[in-house]
C-alpha cells in the first residue's frame, strides 16, 4: 500500500463517519417532519367542523340582525308618530289654554283691582 491510498482509506473512513454522525439529526428531522405532518392534518380534519359552526354562526347572526333593523326601523317610526301626536296636541290645546289662563288671570287681576285688594 502506498502513502497515497492510505490517505484514501483515511478520507472514506472520515467521509463514513461524517455520513453516520449526520445520519442520526436527517433521521430525527424527518420523524419531525412525520409529526409535523400529522399535526397539520389533525388540525385540518378539526378546522372544517369549527369553520362550519361559525358559518352557521354568522348566518344565524345576520338572520337576527335583519329582524333587529325591523324592530329599529318600527321603533323609528313610533317614535316619529309620538313626536307629530305630541305636536298635534301641544298646538291644538296648548294654545287655546293658554289663552284661557291668560284671560282667567286678567279677570282675576281686573277683579282685585276693581274690589281694592290689589
Amino acid at each position: 500500500m502506498s502513502g497515497g491510498e492510505i490517505a484514501a482509506l483515511i478520507a472514506a473512513g472520515a467521509f463514513l463517519l461524517l455520513v453516520l454522525l449526520l445520519a442520526v439529526p436527517i433521521l430525527k428531522l424527518g420523524r419531525t417532519l412525520d409529526e409535523t405532518t400529522l399535526a397539520v392534518r389533525i388540525a385540518h380534519e378539526g378546522a372544517t367542523p369549527l369553520l362550519q359552526n361559525a358559518v352557521d354562526t354568522v348566518k344565524h347572526v345576520n338572520t337576527n340582525l335583519g329582524r333587529v333593523d325591523g324592530i329599529t326601523a318600527n321603533a323609528e317610526n313610533i317614535s316619529q308618530n309620538a313626536a307629530a301626536v305630541t305636536s298635534l296636541v301641544s298646538s291644538t290645546i296648548g294654545s287655546p289654554l293658554v289663552k284661557v289662563a291668560s284671560f282667567t288671570y286678567g279677570v282675576r287681576r281686573a277683579t282685585a283691582k276693581r274690589s281694592g285688594r290689589n
